[in-house]
C-alpha cells in the first residue's frame, strides 16, 4: 500500500546498484495520483458520510437488517478513505515522503489491510443476507433481524481489523531490487486470497442461486398480482449485483499486477509495471466513493431520506407509505402452507355482511 524503501545501504552494495538505478521506480505519474486521491477523498468522505446518515434513518425507521449490513459497508468505506488514501497516499507518500519511521509505516501499513479488508468483507454479510431473503424467505423472517445483524456485522469487522496484523511485514516490493522473499510470497497471496478471490467466489455463487431463484418465480407465478413483490425485490437485488460487479471490476486490476509483479518483473526494472501498479490502486479506491450514486440510482426511499438530509429536514418516523409497503413483501413471502389458517382467520375476524346479519331476525 505505502510506497518506503526496505532494501539498506549494505544490500544495495551487496547487489552492485548504483544510487541512480535505485530511483528508476519512481512515480511515473508525478503529482497526477496526488491530485486524483485529494479529489477522491474531498468527494468521497462528505458523501459517505452523508449515505451512513440516511442509511442510519432508514434503519431507524424500517428496522430491517439490509441497512445495517449497508451502514457497515459504509462505515468501512469511510475507514478506507481515511486510512488509505488520506494517511498512506497523501500523507505518507506526499506529505512526508521517506522521512518517517520505519515502525510507524509497518504500523500504518496494517491498519491500511485492516481497513481494506473490512471495507470488502463488510459487502459478504449483505450478499448472504439478500440470498437467504429470496431463496429461503421463511428462514429469513426468523433468523434476520437488526440484533443479529449487528452481531455479525461487529464479528466480520473484528476478523477483518485482526486479519491486517501479519501484514505489518508487509515488504514494499513495488521499489525493492531484489527478489521476494518467502514471506513475501505468503502474505501476497494471504492478500489477493482475502481481498480479491475469496470474496468474489461467494458473490459469484450466490448471485448466481439468486439470479436462478428469480427466474424460476417468474416462471411460475406469470401473474400479475405475485409480480407485484418482486419488483420491489428486484431492486434490492439489483443493488446487490451493482455493489459486488463494481468491486470485481475495479480491484480486478490491483490482483492482477501484484501477482505479476511477483513472478514475473519487478517495478524496479520496468517502468510499466509501477504505472499499471498505480494505475490499478487508482481504480481500487474509486470502489470507496461509488455506492453513493449506485444507492441513488437504484433506491427511491434512499434518495427521498437523502433529499432530507440534505435539505436539513427530519421527517416523520413512521411515513405514511411504509406501512403498505412493509406489509406486501410480508404477506407475499407467507407459505402456501399457511394460506388455510389465514382464509379461517379472515372469516372469523371479517364482520358479517347487512345480508348475513338478517338471516338469524
Amino acid at each position: 500500500m505505502i510506497d518506503w524503501p526496505n532494501v539498506t545501504a549494505s544490500g544495495h552494495q551487496e547487489l552492485g546498484l548504483k544510487p541512480e538505478e535505485l530511483q528508476r521506480s519512481k512515480c511515473v505519474l508525478g503529482f497526477i495520483p496526488v491530485v486524483y486521491y485529494s479529489i477522491l477523498l474531498c468527494v468521497g468522505v462528505p458523501v459517505n458520510v452523508l449515505t451512513a446518515v440516511a442509511l442510519s434513518r432508514l434503519a431507524s425507521r424500517t428496522k430491517k437488517a439490509l441497512y445495517y449490513y449497508l451502514l457497515a459497508v459504509t462505515g468501512s468505506d469511510i475507514l478506507s478513505q481515511l486510512f488509505i488514501i488520506f494517511v498512506g497516499f497523501l500523507l505518507e507518500t506526499a506529505v512526508f515522503h521517506r522521512d518517517v519511521p520505519e515502525l510507524l509505516l509497518h504500523s500504518v501499513s496494517a491498519a491500511e489491510f485492516a481497513a481494506n479488508h473490512a471495507s470488502i468483507w463488510s459487502t459478504v454479510p449483505l450478499t448472504v443476507d439478500r440470498y437467504v431473503a429470496l431463496c429461503h424467505p421463511l428462514l429469513h423472517r426468523q433468523i434476520s433481524y437488526p440484533a443479529r445483524a449487528r452481531k455479525i456485522i461487529l464479528v466480520v469487522l473484528t476478523l477483518s481489523l485482526a486479519s491486517g496484523v501479519p501484514f505489518f511485514w508487509w515488504s514494499d516490493m513495488w521499489r525493492n531490487s531484489h527478489p521476494p522473499t518467502p514471506l513475501d510470497t505468503v502474505l501476497v497471496w494471504t492478500h489477493v486470497t482475502i481481498i480479491y478471490f475469496l470474496p468474489c467466489s461467494i458473490f459469484l455463487v450466490l448471485n448466481s442461486l439468486i439470479i436462478h431463484t428469480l427466474r424460476l418465480r417468474q416462471r411460475q407465478q406469470p401473474c400479475q398480482e405475485e409480480r407485484g413483490p418482486q419488483r420491489r425485490l428486484g431492486k434490492t437485488t439489483a443493488m446487490l449485483l451493482a455493489i459486488t460487479s463494481v468491486f470485481s471490476v475495479l480491484w480486478a486490476p490491483r490482483t492482477v499486477v501484484i501477482i505479476y509483479h511477483l513472478y514475473v518483473s519487478s517495478v524496479h526494472r520496468d517502468w510499466r509495471v509501477h504505472l499499471a501498479y498505480d494505475l490499478s490502486n487508482m481504480l481500487a479506491m474509486l470502489n470507496t466513493a461509488v455506492n453513493f450514486f449506485l444507492y441513488c440510482f437504484v433506491s427511491k426511499p434512499f434518495r427521498s431520506v437523502v433529499r432530507d438530509v440534505v435539505l436539513l429536514r427530519g421527517g416523520p418516523l413512521y411515513p405514511r407509505r411504509a406501512l403498505p409497503q412493509q406489509q406486501a413483501p410480508n404477506n407475499a413471502s407467507i407459505s402456501s402452507l399457511y394460506s388455510g389458517n389465514n382464509k379461517r382467520w379472515q372469516r372469523d375476524s371479517t364482520p358479517l355482511s347487512p345480508r348475513r346479519a338478517r338471516k338469524p331476525s
